[in-house]
């Protein structure tokens, strides 16, 4: 299916338009990963445009939303934007539902799930936002891991692993007789899917006995207070939020260089295979009748507003890339440039 060409240029005319309203007043967000999290928006001033706009997904892709969403309703008052956070595959359940007008994930809709929209009628549209860098991180008093290999993230996570490796000298023979204490996000997270897709390779299969939450911010607190054994893994802007607390392991790449995920590594691909695209998906259906969903979506891809997306710690699309995310969104092309397989060591670029 494609947008009519008047559809969209009223989408187009009608964000413009909101880009130049000022924004007024200011709106507090309030986290809960039990409950969706609504950034309230002020009560007067503003556009006439109005209504919700529904969002779930992705915690790791939350502080995008998050951000863009807070401006979105400064600019457009009588909008309220919700974004919750069940994970990419929980905002793929409720966005193939039905139930939401966009879907966060930090990996490509997998065939099952595209399988489910298609059922139900649920045609949308694959949106690149930003990169990441998977941030494997330990606790502040491990003075000993400073750069790991795949093979040993696979030592450490493989289903095999499972009651058996529980030391860090498993892992390699000069590291000390210590704990091994692991967190990680829960089996709903992209982050899970892509970080144990790029280590664990077949099957995508991980060990069970870690600690998970499908919040960031607990696999944080979990290193943190852990004894100096402690291992998690994340998106590399929750890192950032926290780097006063943790520290960031090296992850040596396909070259044979220990590489630590930063802005520049992730830009420019050095920091591997750890590296990701991150998305959002729009239901067309939303898109097409709901205007407070087509000026949104607009807003995230609008390059005036990708800032945005560097203030939460991501890092942003080059143009060249943000040109082709337009024009895909322009042209309503629908489905996914993965065709349901996997991210891992692809070009975006090559996909677009």
């Amino acid at each position: 299916m494609v947008f009519s060409t008047t559809r969209f240029a009223y989408a187009v005319s009608l964000a413009a338009l909101l880009t130049g309203v000022a924004a007024c007043g200011g709106q507090q967000t309030a986290t809960d990963t039990e409950t969706d999290t609504t950034a309230e928006a002020p009560a007067e001033g503003g556009s006439e445009l109005s209504g919700d706009v529904l969002i779930d997904g992705s915690s790791t892709v939350f502080p995008i939303s998050e951000a863009m969403a807070e401006e979105f309703m400064a600019e457009n008052p009588g909008t309220r934007v919700t974004v919750g956070v069940s994970g990419s595959g929980g905002g793929f359940e409720k966005f193939c539902n039905g139930e939401t007008d966009v879907s966060n994930a930090s990996r490509p809709i997998k065939q099952e799930e595209i399988d489910t929209c298609a059922e139900n009628g649920i045609e949308f549209i694959e949106l690149p936002i930003a990169f990441d860098g998977l941030s494997v991180v330990v606790n502040n008093e491990n003075d000993w891991a400073q750069c790991l290999t795949p093979a040993e993230l696979n030592t450490m996570w493989s289903p095999e692993a499972e009651g058996e490796v529980t030391s860090w000298n498993q892992v390699r023979g000069e590291f000390p007789d210590q704990e091994l204490r692991l967190y990680g996000p829960g089996t709903d997270s992209g982050t899970f899917d892509y970080f144990t897709e790029a280590i664990n390779e077949e099957g995508g299969a991980s060990r069970g006995d870690y600690t998970a939450s499908e919040d960031d911010n607990v696999i944080v607190q979990g290193v943190t207070a852990a004894d100096p054994g402690g291992l998690g893994y994340f998106g590399y802007a929750y890192y950032e939020e926290n780097q006063d607390a943790l520290k960031i392991v090296e992850i040596e790449n396909a070259e044979g260089t220990c590489v630590a995920p930063s802005r520049e590594t992730i830009a420019d691909g050095s920091y591997n295979p750890l590296s990701r695209p991150l998305f959002f998906y729009v239901k067309v259906d939303s898109y097409e009748t709901k205007p407070q969903v087509a000026a949104f979506v607009d807003f995230q891809i609008d390059p005036a507003n990708s800032d945005l997306v560097a203030e939460t710690g991501y890092v942003g699309l080059p143009e060249t890339i943000t040109e082709r995310v337009a024009a895909r969104l322009e042209s309503g092309t629908t489905g996914s440039i993965y065709e349901g397989g996997s991210s891992v060591g692809v070009k975006l670029e090559d996909k677009l």
